[in-house]
């Protein structure tokens, strides 16, 4: 099957216009710096991180592009209450968003351009848009005029004249009409402001990602990607003015993304019900936390289940992204499996990170798992369905590992191993397709406070462990000190039980999960 692309401008999946070996470009519409990243301002970027990662998979030359806006109404309004300046703001809060970035393994942005080195180059679109009569100049503001753009709604799907004043679009009396967006907006005392041919001020949010996408990417790009929230009018009105200005197509493929929701409502700063990705991270870790936005198709809504901060008594984290960590840890076990089959550390295992068409495997069963996993991301990035097969092959592999006693050296199968061994390699080559299994232990996958926890139940182990080994020392078989310590190590275990936690006793060591 050849790539399939969900194209939001057609309205219809199309095959991808490049073939492998070709340079892509991608733009992806980044945040504004003003607060903490919460874990909704995650979902793009992994999901198109993702996208890269396949795209490269497969051979194509990827370049991406995320933009950060550091000036606009929002920042200037929270700098101001919390009395700090604009530009202080904007570099700790983008700090915080790479930070956020880097513990879920967002690691194929090549450019990170910032909207106030880009002042000139907006400044010379406006101008030329001016030119061209698709703009005006209006008391120190600029604006672009949707009724002069023919085409002015083909995103979305509407007719400019159908548009209401304060829908979502700015209200002035300075508009020639009410849909008509500003490109240019002149400075209140106290604002950041630059230098302009229509007086001091700055420019508008949709300008932005006009020039910089332009600027890095050339007049049309391959792929424009954002979340569903940004199609109107963000997304309408940065189409509508780039292809004003330059004649050209911008973006061959609109590409829009599911949005996070809670219920039957969303999750929201202006709601108020936001978790930061630094407190989902005390409970998660950044494996789960990726693992969670992935587990859905890109297009679909990511449901966190109900849950609302705001409501005392709710669980720290909600139940939806508690789901995803207890689902994830069945890869964090197969590994653990692994190490303990063959002695080895499985971030040390070397998985291909590019197609291999000539590639054949002893077990027919991992074909037939490439094969899937590949449709499912062929078609439209499906990583839901890519997921899906991962689980399928932790089923496999643990028979096979059953079956043939791995875990067992003096009763190993040796073609059974072999086996086993060219499926985890596999198994991490396709999770490192979805950005996986990139943290190297089940230590580094804990959320922090799970990692206190971690170290409680090691302890519990290693205690149990002695008492074990004492009773052992003890060759009489009826001595009362024996089956005391033995009771002890069984009353542990119990207990353990009891709170859910089940201890395994393997020849090369005790491990411990909860369930």
């Amino acid at each position: 099957m050849a790539l399939q692309v969900y194209n939001t401008l057609t309205r219809k999946k199309e095959p991808f216009h490049r073939k492998p070996g070709e340079p892509v470009t991608m733009y992806v519409c980044g945040p504004t710096v003003y607060k903490p990243s919460h874990i909704g301002h995650m979902v793009g970027p992994v999901i198109f991180d993702t996208v890269k990662r396949y795209l490269t998979y497969l051979g194509y030359q990827v370049t991406f592009v995320v933009n950060i806006t550091d000036v606009d109404d929002k920042l200037i309004n929270k700098a101001n209450e919390t009395k700090t300046t604009v530009k202080e703001l904007a570099e700790r809060m983008t700090a915080d968003y790479h930070d956020c970035l880097k513990k879920l393994n967002v690691t194929g942005i090549d450019h990170f351009p910032k909207a106030t080195e880009h002042i000139d180059g907006m400044i010379g679109v406006i101008n030329g848009l001016i030119d061209k009569g698709y703009a005006y100049p209006a008391e120190g503001d600029v604006y672009f005029n949707v009724t002069q753009d023919k085409d002015y709604g083909k995103l979305c799907g509407f007719d400019p004249e159908q548009l209401e004043v304060g829908s979502r679009i700015e209200v002035s009396g300075r508009k020639k009409n009410s849909g008509d967006f500003a490109l240019w907006k002149c400075s209140k005392p106290g604002e950041p402001s630059w230098k302009s041919p229509w007086g001091e001020g700055r420019p508008g949010w949709h300008i932005e990602c006009t020039c910089m996408a332009i600027s890095l990417l050339g007049k049309t790009i391959d792929i424009h990607g954002g979340g569903l929230d940004l199609k109107f009018p963000h997304h309408e009105n940065e189409l509508a003015q780039s292809e004003s200005f330059t004649e050209q197509p911008f973006a061959k493929i609109w590409m829009h993304n599911g949005l996070l929701k809670m219920g039957s409502g969303k999750m929201a700063g202006s709601i108020g019900n936001v978790l930061n990705v630094a407190d989902a991270l005390k409970h998660v870790g950044g494996e789960a936390l990726r693992f969670f936005v992935l587990n859905t198709q890109y297009r679909s809504p990511i449901d966190l289940g109900e849950w609302d901060p705001r409501e005392p008594g709710n669980p720290v984290i909600p139940p939806g992204l508690e789901s995803a960590k207890k689902s994830y840890e069945g890869f964090i076990r197969l590994f653990e499996r692994y190490e303990r089959i063959t002695g080895l550390k499985s971030a040390a295992l070397q998985a291909p990170t590019k197609v291999n068409p000539e590639r054949t495997f002893v077990e027919p069963v991992f074909a037939e798992y490439m094969t899937r996993f590949r449709e499912h991301m062929d078609d439209d990035f499906n990583t839901g369905g890519g997921v899906g097969v991962l689980f399928e092959m932790i089923s496999t592999l643990n028979k096979i590992g059953d079956a043939g006693k791995l875990e067992d050296p003096s009763r190993a199968d040796a073609k059974a191993k072999a086996a086993f061994i060219e499926g985890v390699t596999l198994f991490k080559e396709l999770g490192q397709i979805l950005g996986l299994f990139y943290e190297t232990s089940k230590t580094d996958q804990l959320g922090a406070d799970d990692k206190i926890v971690n170290g409680v139940m090691q302890l519990v182990i290693e205690l149990r462990n002695n008492l074990r080994a004492e009773a052992k020392k003890i060759t009489e078989k009826t001595d009362p000190t024996k089956k005391m310590l033995f009771n002890q190590t069984d009353l542990i275990r119990q207990r353990l039980g009891e709170l859910g936690i089940t201890l395994e006793d393997r020849p090369a060591g005790t491990t411990w999960r909860v369930g």
